[in-house]
């Protein structure tokens, strides 16, 4: 395992925050995301600055996301009852601020986060099941004891 400097670290995580929100299936990057948040939180190595208020509203209704500030980069996560309770709202998003820009690849800033968190990404072809087709009977009829088996034509 690598040791991978602070700056390093925040700048994968943006990335991969950047191509999370328009990837077809973000739920590893997400994961990854907040685990490389939790660990940084639990380091010492990030900082929670406080609450502020979504950009998105869901159900019409207002929602807090936590302010975190890793080097020179800000991110948000959902808050949880303990924040609510120990960080000062901070009110609506600040538009004048953006994150410095990176030019960083998704593929080296999943390898940054992995080597630093421990997650592994699962191979999403590994995951799929295998489809078999269902099996119809005429009411009255009995089930078949056999396997399903996978029709092809020829």
């Amino acid at each position: 395992m690598q040791n991978h400097s602070i700056t390093a670290i925040s700048e994968a995580l943006f990335t991969i925050n950047k191509h999370a929100k328009t990837a077809p299936n973000p739920t590893f990057l997400y994961t990854l995301k907040r685990e490389t948040i939790d660990k940084l939180l639990q380091e010492g190595k990030a900082e929670k600055k406080g609450l502020q208020f979504a950009a998105t509203t869901t159900r019409s209704q207002q929602t807090s996301t936590v302010l975190i500030a890793c080097g020179a980069y800000l991110f948000h996560t959902t808050a949880t009852k303990s924040d609510f309770a120990t960080l000062k709202h901070l009110g609506h998003l600040n538009d004048s601020y953006r994150n410095p820009p990176i030019r960083m690849s998704l593929n080296i800033a999943k390898k940054i986060l992995c080597e630093y968190t421990g997650c592994k990404e699962v191979d999403v072809k590994q995951q799929q099941t295998t489809f078999s087709h269902p099996q119809f009977t005429r009411l009255g009829d009995s089930v078949p004891t056999f396997p399903a088996t996978k029709y092809r034509k020829e």
